[in-house]
């Protein structure tokens, strides 16, 4: 039976309508595309708990870029710090500075301090926050050699701290802050109580928890390095700590420079006992990991080349010791420029960086004596005679097996004789009699080229 063209457009007509209505009620239940709910506060959290190097200073980069790259409110950054290297503080302010993502910098918890370039990081973020029972300050930029303050010319001396007074208050002006107070932690090396941080207004608060520290700045209203304001909305903050990549973690471990010095000598050590001795491995892969580790965080460190040069002449001082009769003066001298060396390895800045004189007292005595020692096992071994290969042949005593006592044509005897349990051919100049004793002069391949040096009575004595 054949279907009505009339009831097939009713059929359309219907399943059209409905389609049509579903896609009303869906539309009319479903929320607008600009919904009006609040977005939810994000803060990233930071934790900066060591001194400030150069893996450091990109660890908190990639934190203000992941800020920035999810649209965080904020960024939190927990400090716990002695200080650090210059040039890592500086691109640290940096990056704070140019963040479109405010910046808090929250010492804590009680008992901690953000000292030299610490008290940088803190004047220049958007909020600067400290915890009971913390402290700041002592940022006087002071020439430091592994850790010991060296003494410079005046007038090095003040241009280093008119330069760091100067990039203090560049900082402390834009934030609003003190700059004068400021300016007493670089010039007379003043450090601050949380107190008398927030009297003297370096700080904008006081918070016993980072709880309350976001409580205290929720609605709060604060004013960005180039002058815009922005109002903190914070009421549901959701924290998310940020942390460091599996890289950053193994280059805050090497990259350091007490670690430096230490791979370097151990490099230097296990490739010279591998090379004088062959075969022994062990040391070899020592040296040479070594060798490569140091490499890598020489990458990040600032390298001095005055340091590195000082400890390349600490070996060729030891060598010259092991080889000149000097009564151990070379020695002490190689141990004097390996040990300004260590501490001259990392270029100094404001805050003060290098190898601790411990450290490089420490191993620096050893390694003088065992290069000593060693490269005088190896110059001696040179005037050793063989032990081994044919060479051990040369004076050696032999008898007699063949005789000979016909002269060749070359007015030469040759015939056998038995030395060190080997049968050899032997040449002599005069007649060699059966049981004769021999010592071998040379050996030419196979053949042993020797003097008569007793007969065979004198042999068969010896033996009897």
């Amino acid at each position: 039976m054949r279907w009505p063209m009339r009831r097939t457009r009713w059929l359309l007509s219907a399943a059209l309508l409905m389609v049509a209505g579903i896609a009303l009620v869906a539309a009319g239940q479903a929320p607008p595309a600009t919904s009006s709910a609040p977005e939810a506060a994000r803060v990233l959290e930071v934790r900066l708990d060591d001194a400030i190097y150069p893996t450091q200073a990109e660890f908190i980069q990639d934190a203000f870029d992941e800020a920035a790259r999810t649209n965080a409110r904020l960024v939190l950054i927990t400090m716990n710090t002695p200080g650090g290297l210059d040039s890592s503080m500086r691109a640290i302010i940096q990056k704070m500075i140019a963040s479109p993502v405010p910046s808090v910098v929250y010492v804590s918890p009680a008992g901690t301090r953000a000292a030299s370039a610490g008290f940088y990081i803190l004047l220049s973020a958007d909020v600067a926050a400290m915890a009971p029972g913390t402290n700041t300050g002592a940022a006087s930029p002071i020439f430091v050699i592994g850790g010991q303050t060296v003494t410079i010319d005046e007038t090095l001396r003040k241009k280093v701290v008119n330069d760091a007074a100067a990039y203090l208050r560049s900082i402390t002006d834009k934030r609003g802050r003190n700059p004068k107070l400021a300016e007493l932690a670089v010039t007379e090396a003043k450090a601050f109580t949380e107190k008398e941080a927030l009297d003297g207004k370096l700080i904008d608060l006081i918070a016993p928890s980072t709880e309350d520290l976001l409580a205290q700045l929720n609605g709060r209203e604060i004013r960005r390095f180039d002058g815009t304001t922005v109002k903190l909305a914070l009421s549901s903050p959701v924290r998310t700590s940020f942390e460091m990549s599996g890289r950053q973690k193994f280059l805050g471990r090497i990259a350091r420079p007490d670690v430096l010095f230490i791979l370097v000598i151990l490099a230097i050590l296990g490739l010279y006992v591998e090379f004088s001795n062959p075969g022994l491995i062990v040391p070899g892969i020592v040296g040479g990991v070594s060798l490569i580790l140091a490499l890598v965080a020489m990458q990040v460190l600032p390298i001095n080349a005055i340091g590195v040069l000082l400890i390349l002449s600490a070996l060729v001082l030891f060598v010259l010791e092991a080889k000149i009769t000097s009564h151990g003066m070379l020695g002490l001298a190689g141990a004097v420029a390996m040990f300004f060396g260590a501490m001259l390895l990392i270029k100094p800045g404001i805050t003060g960086a290098g190898v601790s004189p411990q450290v490089a007292l420490i191993v620096t005595l050893p390694f003088a004596l065992i290069t000593v020692f060693l490269m005088r096992q190896v110059l001696q071994s040179f005037s050793w005679k063989p032990s081994t290969g044919m060479e051990q042949m040369v004076g050696a005593s032999g008898e007699v097996v063949t005789a000979a006592e016909t002269p060749q044509a070359d007015g030469t005897y040759r015939g056998q004789a038995s030395a060190q349990g080997v049968l050899w051919s032997v040449v002599a100049a005069q007649p060699l009699p059966h049981g004769a004793v021999v010592r071998v002069l040379k050996v030419d391949g196979l053949t042993l080229h020797v003097e008569l040096a007793g007969t065979p009575q004198a042999a068969a004595a010896t033996k009897v």
